[in-house]
């Protein structure tokens, strides 16, 4: 019997219904609460953390585990919240730097592709592109289980103006048609959850990050963004979009997408050390990952 589905879309309702600071202030309080919880999510948290500030240790390295999870917490409060969301509250509460960059892919008559790591509320730079600059987003996601919750969340990602491609075989092509419609492709690609990427260094140890966003740019000629979404205090959000990376032709496509990708994984590494304890990656990502960290 699936109970998540009807569990997400009850918070969903409720969440859309309940005033904005009460919505706001629940999530992060009990995903902090949470947090308290020993568990092997708990422990991968703190391994990424220790990651990007190697000399975190107990309670220093505790508080920041607590902050990801609060972090996460109002990451899914709001985005339970988008559709009540007015274009007017959308544009109020966000900044963003360097938006130049996506204006000038735009000009070149192709979508530019955002690559992102898990940070902070992506949903609502999505939605403000959407509702308030009028541009289409189409996103490439993982596939949930079960598939009811999977197919609610496609449909709630298209209440908010976002075109879902599921990750799989089909997903390239139906990227390069939004590409060409012009519209923003949102990757999250700070973890290899197909399997089978390109081998790069990141934070200090070899690990694999997807392939798809560098070969795509490769044999499109899209602009590859680096994005990262951070979250301000009194519900602000600011957006940082830095210039393309160079995606020019130098070797095989092989060498090429190696070469980029690794690009894209030393642009993370300098969004990520903007706000740590805003990056939500609760899920092994590293060959050592299987060890933890003891808190």
């Amino acid at each position: 019997m699936d109970l998540v589905t009807p569990a997400y879309q009850a918070a969903a309702a409720v969440a859309q219904r309940l005033p904005r600071p009460i919505v706001e202030g629940l999530g992060p309080q009990a995903a902090g609460l949470w947090s308290l919880r020993p568990s092997e999510q708990r422990k991968m948290v703190a391994s990424h953390q220790r990651r990007v500030q190697p000399g975190l240790d107990g309670p220093d390295l505790r508080r920041q585990v607590a902050a990801v999870y609060r972090s996460y917490g109002r990451y899914w409060a709001e985005s339970f919240r988008l559709p009540a969301v007015s274009p007017d509250e959308l544009d109020q509460r966000l900044t963003v730097e360097g938006y130049e960059h996506i204006e000038r892919a735009m000009d070149r008559g192709l979508g530019p592709i955002a690559v992102l790591p898990h940070m902070g509320s992506w949903e609502w730079c999505a939605y403000w592109l959407t509702r308030v600059q009028g541009i289409a987003v189409t996103a490439v996601v993982e596939q949930l289980e079960p598939p009811a919750l999977f197919a609610w969340f496609q449909e709630y990602r298209r209440r908010i103006g976002m075109e879902i491609v599921p990750l799989g075989p089909g997903a390239a092509r139906e990227v390069t048609r939004a590409l060409k419609a012009k519209h923003i492709i949102a990757l999250l690609s700070d973890r290899d959850i197909a399997g089978g990427g390109v081998a790069v260094e990141f934070f200090g140890e070899k690990t694999t990050l997807p392939a798809g966003p560098a070969t795509l740019a490769l044999r499109t000629g899209a602009a590859l963004l680096p994005v990262g979404i951070y979250d301000g205090r009194d519900g602000a959000h600011h957006g940082i979009v830095r210039p393309p990376l160079p995606t020019d032709r130098t070797g095989s496509l092989r060498e090429d997408v190696a070469r980029v990708t690794q690009d894209m994984a030393r642009a993370f590494e300098e969004l990520i050390r903007l706000a740590p304890d805003q990056w939500h990656l609760l899920q092994p990502n590293w060959p050592s990952d299987h060890g933890g960290v003891r808190l």
